[in-house]
């Protein structure tokens, strides 16, 4: 299967515009947010800008798209209107994404700001159930967190809980941050194969189905979530190079959320290729 390695963009000049931009800086893949990432209303959809974004893709091979939901949608929130607003979010989110099938929908699970994280995983699946149907085509991806605050989603055994509580678990998929399960304690510098065995054993490989790949600025176990660019935090260049070329994670899509402009996501889309094995 041929690398699939993107990056973020904005989504300020529609689909067209972004597929136009990743195939520019040799991106094949790449992820967006559907709005504000602090929250707001999204803009309408163009449909003549989707079937153009379509075609271009076709053509280019770019794909699958990864759209990312706000930072402020929180379906563990403890006000009511917090959790409403995650809910009509992501219901309005997955509604605009039908028009683009096989898309991925990738969100924060949320932070139980005090109540606990059981009360926080009942209420992220009960949203789930009331959202979630047979007949979506967008798989919709729980983001592994790094367990700063009050986050839900600090470890697999808690998004596992996630998914057993939601009817159609099999629409939920995840979405591997190695930001984040570094700071949250995962060791993907000395034990790749070992973190890659316990999110098999706990919540299958076959569920995972995106990975960010970002370097950290913090040590293990920070739980702090600072992205770095690839080969300047403590992860490291070839600590990545092995996520991307292990055989259980090649076949995967990589997005880079690393702190960078369009040329610097070139140079380091550049540089995973150049690190990236043919086996």
């Amino acid at each position: 299967m041929d690398f699939k390695i993107g990056c973020h963009l904005s989504s300020a000049g529609g689909y067209l515009a972004m597929g136009q931009t990743a195939e520019s800086i040799g991106a094949n893949v790449f992820q967006f947010f559907t709005r504000n990432p602090r929250g707001g209303a999204a803009k309408p959809i163009d449909r003549a800008d989707v079937k153009a974004f379509l075609a271009y893709a076709a053509e280019k091979g770019i794909g699958p798209i990864l759209a990312h939901a706000p930072y402020t949608l929180n379906a563990a929130g403890a006000e009511d209107r917090v959790r409403e607003f995650a809910e009509s979010t992501m219901r309005d989110d997955l509604k605009r994404l039908e028009l683009t099938p096989g898309a991925l929908y990738n969100f924060h699970p949320g932070s139980h700001v005090g109540q606990g994280a059981e009360i926080g995983i009942a209420l992220i699946s009960g949203m789930l159930n009331r959202i979630l149907a047979p007949e979506l085509k967008t798989s919709v991806l729980l983001e592994t967190m790094a367990g700063k605050g009050s986050e839900v989603g600090r470890n697999f055994e808690e998004l596992r809980k996630i998914v057993d509580a939601v009817e159609l678990g099999d629409r939920v998929g995840v979405c591997l941050d190695t930001c984040h399960v570094w700071d949250g304690g995962y060791d993907i510098v000395d034990d790749l194969d070992g973190v890659i065995r316990e999110f098999d054993a706990i919540l299958g490989l076959s569920r995972l189905k995106a990975i960010h790949l970002n370097d950290s600025m913090n040590a293990r176990s920070a739980r702090k979530d600072r992205h770095a660019c690839i080969g300047r935090g403590k992860i490291g260049k070839e600590a990545l190079a092995r996520v991307i070329n292990h055989p259980r994670l090649r076949d995967l899509p990589f997005y880079l959320e690393t702190p960078n402009d369009l040329d610097g996501y070139r140079a380091e889309i550049a540089l995973l290729k150049s690190l990236r094995s043919d086996a």
